[in-house]
């Protein structure tokens, strides 16, 4: 099947308007007809090849919301017309200890990514949301069930969503915990949103003062202006965990002073330059630990979806064409946008 896309040949050449090829849907898969795609910063990284490794044709895009419109016929979760979504996987090897955990992004073989990763599809490699069209196993299909007009902003809970959803359950965010929250952008107001819903006292860091009143909204607790030393100060010592989503390089002790004994701080963000390595020490006076974590797998992400549509959370988006997509990418840079944009893909027909 040709559908149309939007994808780059280089990484020092715009995303221009592309035809590529989706296999006909086999046995267990699921077509789908996509709605909306979120716009990730990692689909920049990857589609500019700052991380090295892009394969070309580049088509990013793995927050996706569609309509299924065939499927084989071993599928049996899905029929024609529902609405599902696709997130930052649609393989993994099935049989490793992480897989058969369902923590499938931690598969001991390697997750295949919805784009840049690995197929025997032409050409080559996967290509994700920014397209018009996809085809995915059914095992990486989810089920949404947020009302019809809450679509488009569902599509970054399948990576915002469940990059920040994991570590709140597995660190145990909930009625008695303080949670903190840095940075207030694409995975921060997601962060903000679940872990309020989940019953934690939260506290927002932001290094922008304008923003204390936009984590107020919501969902925090408090608002924290991380250059302010004694704002800092009065939270030594009190939290259970802190989620970082900060991706550029940063001073960690600063948190690590706000942990309480045995409390957590989570790093999302990679840094295009390392962390100054923190104080051991600062670790080691109250058993104090610095993890990182990696999206959600396929079961959990589900959870996450059902757990959004429960209490009504959706992200906080700002709606594009495709041909929007060089100044979008520009302004994901300059942190200019709140807090997550959003392809509609119908622009697709006209590129």
């Amino acid at each position: 099947m040709q559908v149309n896309a939007y994808g780059a040949h280089a990484g020092d050449k715009p995303l221009e308007a592309l035809t590529i090829e989706r296999r006909e849907p086999g046995p267990c898969d699921v077509a789908i007809e996509i709605s909306y795609c979120g716009v990730c910063h990692s689909d920049l990284h990857t589609v500019r090849s700052e991380w090295g490794g892009t394969l070309y044709p580049c088509v990013p895009g793995h927050e996706i919301v569609g309509t299924v419109s065939a499927v084989g016929g071993e599928v049996s979760r899905f029929k024609v017309g529902d609405i599902v979504g696709v997130g930052c996987m649609v393989d993994s090897c099935g049989h490793c200890g992480s897989c058969n955990d369902n923590l499938e992004q931690y598969c001991e073989n390697g997750f295949v990514g919805t784009y840049n990763g690995a197929t025997p599809d032409a050409p080559g490699h996967t290509m994700g949301g920014y397209s018009r069209g996809i085809v995915v196993d059914e095992g990486f299909v989810l089920s949404i069930s947020h009302p019809a007009e809450q679509l488009a902003a569902v599509a970054p809970l399948l990576c915002a969503g469940i990059t920040t959803y994991s570590p709140l359950r597995h660190w145990n965010a909930g009625p008695g915990k303080k949670v903190g929250v840095v940075g207030i952008g694409g995975l921060g107001h997601m962060a903000i949103k679940i872990a309020h819903a989940m019953g934690a006292e939260v506290v927002a860091f932001t290094s922008t003062p304008a923003k204390r009143k936009d984590a107020i909204d919501l969902g925090a607790d408090s608002a924290v202006v991380s250059r302010e030393a004694e704002e800092m100060a009065a939270h030594t010592g009190t939290f259970d965990l802190i989620i970082d989503s900060v991706a550029a390089s940063h001073d960690l002790d600063t948190y690590i002073g706000l942990l309480k004994r045995d409390g957590a701080l989570v790093m999302l963000g990679v840094p295009e330059h390392p962390h100054p390595s923190p104080n051991v020490g600062g670790m080691i006076f109250g058993r104090k630990t610095i993890a990182g974590s990696l999206i959600g797998g396929i079961a959990e992400t589900q959870e996450m979806l059902d757990f959004c549509a429960e209490h009504g959370i959706v992200s906080d988006v700002e709606m594009i064409d495709i041909q929007q997509i060089e100044d979008a990418y520009e302004r994901m840079t300059r942190s200019d946008v709140r807090y997550r944009f959003v392809i509609d893909s119908a622009s697709l027909d006209a590129a």
